[in-house]
């Protein structure tokens, strides 16, 4: 019975041994498995850089025309309607302003009494020099004569001055169009009573042919941007993409409270969008000729570094690089790597450096899956296990 006992004993440090020897051989074959990988060669191509941003489609700043009150008034007539077509000169708005048709008024009285003033110094400088002629009257009263004569002349040309001022002022009650357009937005009806703000305004006026395109650019990339620079609309709710465009002017101004630079942007041919449409837009940047490239997927980003993976001798090496321009499919690489290196560009995630792959040449992407003829072979396996 003894021996019995250590008998079975023996059987289970046998099994047990089996058992421990069949875990590390499993843990061995995990760790040395290889991972299959797409790779893309590094090679030396011209990069073009572009810079995304978002905009809004606005009329040209001498293409907009917006009517406010000269000063506090009531809206006397304002014939056209949101929608309407205007011509250069026709009526927009003619207010009501009764200080300024009183202020004329009263500076025509005032040139009456400088002109009344102006004819009698002149008569009584004329019966001045009569009377001193016959030696009845002084020099001195001559010369006061004349003297009042001077002072009245300049009373006239003063008060013709404040009539013509005033006329002016008066004229600010018709505003007329400037150019052909249409008639964007309509905020008030006659017999309104407005004020003399950019806040409370009374007609808008665009031109629908001179539209542009307002982007605010980043302003790490405000240095990129040149004027004649050429550019695309990416997309619009719209439904227009592909849209040709010219950068018109210079980044100069961040805009306040925002890390944003705004640039105008006009279109290569007249496209018919309604004002205020939020775009999507790329613009052209500088361009690097003859640089290591390798295709953006490929690149590895880890907080504020990036690497990428290179295969060697069936090994998956990582190496920091310095990125440069980047364009629609391939990224600019400063330092790190050189063309020729086989670069992984799928299949990279979370691969830790040095591990065994299994290189899979072709374009960024996944793995071709198995064709039929894998698959029956799989089977064939399967069956014979």
């Amino acid at each position: 019975m003894n021996n019995a006992r250590a008998a079975r004993s023996l059987l289970c440090l046998c099994l047990a041994a089996v058992a421990a020897c069949g875990r590390e051989t499993a843990e061995e074959v995990e760790t040395t498995s290889a991972v299959t990988v797409t790779t893309a060669a590094a090679e030396r191509a011209t990069i073009r850089g572009s810079v995304h941003a978002a905009g809004v489609v606005s009329p040209a700043p001498d293409a907009d025309l917006v009517v406010v009150a000269p000063e506090a008034a009531r809206v006397a007539e304002i014939p056209h309607a949101s929608g309407e077509r205007v011509r250069r000169g026709d009526l927009l708005v003619r207010f009501e302003i009764p200080s300024s048709a009183a202020d004329v008024q009263k500076q025509q009285a005032e040139v009456i009494r400088a002109e009344a003033g102006l004819e009698s110094a002149t008569a009584a400088e004329t019966r001045a020099r009569d009377l001193f002629t016959r030696g009845i009257a002084a020099r001195r009263d001559v010369e006061d004569a004349t003297r009042a004569v001077a002072d009245a002349r300049a009373a006239v040309a003063q008060a013709n001055a404040s009539l013509t001022a005033a006329q002016a002022v008066a004229r600010r009650d018709t505003v007329r169009a400037t150019f052909d357009g249409v008639v964007a937005k309509r905020y008030h009806n006659p017999g309104d009573l407005v004020e003399a703000a950019a806040a409370d305004p009374v007609l808008r006026v665009i031109d629908p042919a001179r539209l542009e395109v307002v982007a605010g650019i980043p302003l790490s990339d405000a240095s990129h941007v040149v004027p004649g620079a050429a550019a695309h609309m990416v997309s619009s709710p719209t439904g227009a993409a592909d849209v040709a465009l010219t950068v018109k002017s210079r980044p100069t101004a961040v805009d306040a409270g925002t890390a944003l630079v705004p640039v105008r942007l006009g279109f290569v041919r007249a496209l018919a969008v309604p004002v205020g449409t939020p775009v999507e837009i790329e613009i052209a940047a500088e361009e690097h000729r003859d640089v290591v490239a390798v295709p953006s997927a490929a690149v590895v980003r880890e907080g504020d570094e990036t690497a990428v993976f290179v295969v060697s001798a069936g090994k998956a090496h990582r190496h920091a690089v310095e990125l440069g321009l980047t364009d629609h499919s391939k990224t600019e690489i400063v330092s790190g790597i050189a063309a020729g290196d086989h670069v992984i560009v799928d299949g990279q995630a979370g691969l830790p450096d040095g591990a065994t792959v299994t290189e899979h040449a072709g374009s960024a992407g996944k793995p071709e899956s198995p064709g039929p003829e894998a698959a029956e072979e799989d089977h064939s396996k399967d069956d014979r296990k």
